[in-house]
């Protein structure tokens, strides 16, 4: 089971320990939105963005394998340079392991349409931009945290008989949205891979998202 859409509310961390019980998986997807506390109370977002870096930590504490999922938005009316570099800081800070930004769009019927301070298209594009180079180096340097470990991956695709590789998920690896493990031929000329099968692998390496992985 890989929790999705969860909000950052206090009772979380009564799922976290049985994340870290492993009987549930360690993969938390939280749409947090923004950090700073201000642009917040503008989206009406129950949650305070001062707390949720100590949030985080907890759970982590918690459970040191522990996935987090996030999306946010850049651009939102009146946000100031200063609050987007909130958010910037933040991001460096938490070090959320993957995330999508979306720059604000109105939407109809939306009571944000009417809030002062409306960023031209161009700006909330650029913060966009300057927030996902920030996210994917984040992302990038755990992933090369990972290389060396050993890691179980479910097999999505491999080719006949399985003997020259093939592409999997870890638990860290949401379908569709997340990542991959590029599996590399198995070492043993007896292991095949299977699709639907669980297989043990060795993280050897990164590729943009995704691992690449040598069975075992």
């Amino acid at each position: 089971m890989r929790l999705h859409y969860v909000y950052p509310y206090p009772h979380v961390d009564d799922i976290v320990p049985l994340m870290a019980e492993g009987r549930v998986l360690p993969y938390l997807d939280v749409p947090l939105q923004h950090s700073h506390p201000d642009v917040l109370r503008r989206m009406k977002r129950p949650a305070s963005g001062e707390k949720n870096l100590e949030r985080i930590q907890r759970w982590r504490d918690m459970c040191p394998e522990l996935v987090i999922r996030s999306t946010f938005i850049a651009g939102f009316p009146g946000e100031t340079e200063a609050e987007f570099e909130h958010l910037l800081d933040f991001m460096r800070a938490a070090r959320i392991d993957r995330v999508g930004c979306f720059a604000y769009s109105p939407v109809e019927g939306a009571t944000a349409n009417n809030l002062p301070g409306m960023l031209p298209p161009e700006l909330r594009e650029e913060r966009r931009a300057r927030f996902m180079a920030v996210a994917e180096q984040v992302s990038a340097d755990k992933l090369r945290e990972r290389v060396g470990a050993i890691m179980q991956v479910l097999v999505d695709s491999a080719p006949a008989l399985g003997r020259r590789g093939g592409v999997g998920r870890s638990y860290a690896d949401a379908p569709e949205i997340d990542g991959t493990v590029q599996l590399l031929p198995p070492e043993k000329a007896s292991k095949t891979l299977k699709v639907g099968e669980f297989t043990r692998a060795r993280i050897v390496g990164t590729q943009g998202h995704d691992l690449v992985a040598l069975p075992v």
